[in-house]
């Protein structure tokens, strides 16, 4: 039984989680929100991580009714994300190694989300769509490493989400991909973008330059002359939200698919924060039923980023045997799902 405290900050999002061997005792967060029209910078978001985490760090062990001593191990966010964010969660774990004297482990992200996902969903070997802010990837585990079947070679679909909804000036309250998702249920009209698959590679930024130009027409750079008296094509924000997701979550299941066939699995699990899409939960779970398969999926407590899948990871690395001396204990900004060897996986 290992009992361990998780902090995560790679995004915009500060969570501290504590589980105790695979039971939930507390998992609290904040969230950095900007106005509309504007992302979140790095300075901005750790000088938000570093005025919110100690707070939360409290919380976190009042809600679990624990003491410092209770835990076994510290754990957080090596990467990816972005650096100064990640060091906020890394210098307090640190700290908090050193005045509690208790072990630090740095915790790959994506392991992280992939872990809880199993946990929570009771998913054995299932193909993991892994879908945020920052990371698109189709994966697979395969002797002692979660190997990347297909990915973005671009921007992360959460990331192309995000910033159409500050094009079109969306709230950033929850989030932009939540407002994106409630706008194109209003929706009624498909308007065709780009569908780019390569393989099973996938590509974002020119559907986001293409919609960008029919959701601001003063800067489409279309060069072909147009009759005076030809209408500009006027898209509603809901037809346009409706089409970018129809066709981006339409490009993910079909890398998953195709994925799916080559493992020859019949599970499919999504994690990260646009896993929480319930039209993609849709999508995906149609196919899978199409070919026998099941889909497990979860919702925002466990799918956006939060210090309790830090945790849970941590725990199965530090039962595994994992150790990390305090030299070692930095972060990167990037830090590859494949780099890191499941040791406490047995199939």
């Amino acid at each position: 039984m290992v009992c361990a405290l998780g902090i995560e900050g790679s995004a915009n999002k500060i969570g501290v989680g504590i589980i105790n061997d695979g039971k939930v005792l507390a998992n609290v967060r904040r969230t950095y929100i900007t106005p509309p029209g504007e992302g979140f910078l790095p300075k901005e978001t750790a000088k938000h991580h570093r005025e919110a985490i100690l707070a939360l760090v409290q919380a976190s062990l009042k809600e679990a009714q624990l003491k410092p001593s209770d835990l076994d191990v510290i754990c957080y966010t090596k990467g990816p994300g972005m650096a100064p964010p990640l060091l906020v969660g890394a210098i307090v774990a640190r700290t908090l190694s050193l005045l509690w004297k208790k072990p630090l482990l740095g915790v790959n992200h994506c392991i992280g989300h992939i872990e809880m996902g199993r946990l929570i969903t009771g998913a054995q070997n299932p193909i993991v769509l892994y879908v945020s802010g920052g990371n698109t990837q189709v994966i697979a585990y395969s002797n002692k490493r979660y190997r990347i079947f297909g990915e973005t070679i671009d921007i992360a679909v959460g990331n192309c989400l995000d910033r159409f909804a500050r094009i079109i000036k969306l709230s950033n309250d929850p989030s932009p991909g939540y407002n994106i998702e409630q706008l194109a249920k209003q929706g009624q009209h498909y308007i065709k973008l780009p569908y780019v698959v390569k393989g099973m590679d996938v590509s974002f930024s020119g559907i986001l330059s293409h919609i960008e130009e029919l959701a601001e027409p003063g800067k489409r750079r279309n060069k072909r002359k147009k009759q005076q008296d030809e209408p500009e094509p006027d898209y509603s924000q809901a037809d346009l939200c409706y089409s970018l997701q129809e066709t981006i979550f339409a490009m993910l299941v079909e890398i998953t698919e195709r994925a799916m066939a080559h493992c020859e699995s019949n599970e499919v699990l999504i994690v990260g924060g646009v896993g929480c899409n319930e039209r993609l939960q849709e999508m995906m779970r149609i196919m899978c039923e199409e070919r026998n398969g099941k889909l497990f999926a979860i919702d925002e407590r466990y799918c956006i980023d939060n210090g309790l899948m830090i945790a849970h990871a941590g725990a199965e690395m530090f039962s595994a045997g994992t150790q990390m001396p305090l030299e070692d204990a930095f972060v990167t900004q990037r830090y590859r799902t494949d780099e890191v060897l499941v040791n406490w996986r047995q199939d």
